[in-house]
């Protein structure tokens, strides 16, 4: 059995002040520091927006030395993903200086080339896949497709051979999206829960009084106990072939990414740190998860 360490997909959202981090912080309160006192991984997000600096890496690296089992996932530049234009080697160099403090210290574990719904399984599709996986073939990588056309078994050995992953997702399904199944090859198990909303999935998210995070009301979601443990029995799964796993619970709004992970590891059987009071508050039944059987 690999290692499976659970962890949130970011760590600085505004609506998780007063929920996730108390209301009145002191003035050296670091949320990075707060998050890695609960899990032992976390997914950057801030990388898929742009190269991190090398600076802001060493940063996340000191932030977290009190916990030494902790560890990063990064989500690679949208560059690399969802861009038209062709990805540059200056591209590629910019990045990887950025996340050398990560790796230099040993603490990226996993780096996450995450594609859109419309990124399809063709030829072009295919021929964009190598060249990220050629860039990035010194690095832990992991591919996450959201559409079907990539879940086939010739996907699956292609990636094996490689020693690359299949990130397992969670999300709605409509038309021709991933369904959530365990699916695991390379050396690394990823699942990513991203929250079943199918009102909001494909639409504008627009800020408006009812929905004051916008954007991210695609990822408004508590996941209900039974699909927990769905995805806690599919996690075993993919970690009983020796794969270190990672589960990164993407339904961020209000908090609900941080209570569903501590859920998450009470039902793979992880010892769940004293649960903060306003996280509580928020979610009473905080604590009364059971192992899986």
């Amino acid at each position: 059995m690999g290692n499976i360490k659970v962890g949130t997909a970011g760590w600085r959202y505004d609506d998780w002040h007063g929920i996730v981090y108390p209301a009145n912080k002191p003035d050296n309160f670091q949320e990075l520091t707060f998050i890695s006192q609960l899990f032992d991984v976390v997914e950057i997000n801030s990388t898929f927006y742009h190269p991190p600096k090398a600076a802001t890496a060493q940063g996340w690296v000191r932030k977290t030395c009190d916990n030494p089992n902790f560890c990063f996932t990064a989500k690679l530049w949208r560059q690399f993903t969802h861009s038209d234009t062709v990805f540059s080697q200056n591209d590629v160099k910019i990045f990887k200086e950025g996340l050398a403090p990560l790796t230099e210290a040993g603490r990226l574990e996993a780096l996450l080339a995450q594609f859109p719904w419309r990124f399809k399984n063709s030829e072009r599709g295919r021929t964009h896949l190598i060249r990220i996986m050629d860039a990035f073939k010194n690095f832990p990588l992991v591919i996450e497709f959201r559409h079907a056309s990539w879940d086939n078994e010739a996907t699956r050995v292609f990636l094996d051979v490689r020693g690359v992953g299949f990130a397992s997702v969670d999300q709605p399904v409509i038309g021709h999206s991933i369904a959530p199944k365990a699916i695991a090859t390379g050396d690394i198990g990823y699942v990513r829960l991203h929250g079943r909303n199918y009102e909001n999935w494909f639409g504008q998210n627009l800020k408006t009084a009812d929905n004051p995070i916008g954007g991210n009301a695609r990822y408004d979601y508590l996941y209900r106990d039974k699909e927990l443990t769905d995805w806690a029995k599919r996690t075993l799964e993919i970690a009983a072939e020796k794969r270190n796993t990672f589960v990164i619970q993407n339904n961020h709004p209000w908090g609900q990414a941080v209570a569903n992970a501590i859920e998450m590891k009470a039902r793979l059987g992880q010892d769940v740190q004293t649960i903060p009071d306003q996280l509580l508050t928020r979610f009473p039944n905080l604590g009364t998860s059971e192992e899986i059987k």
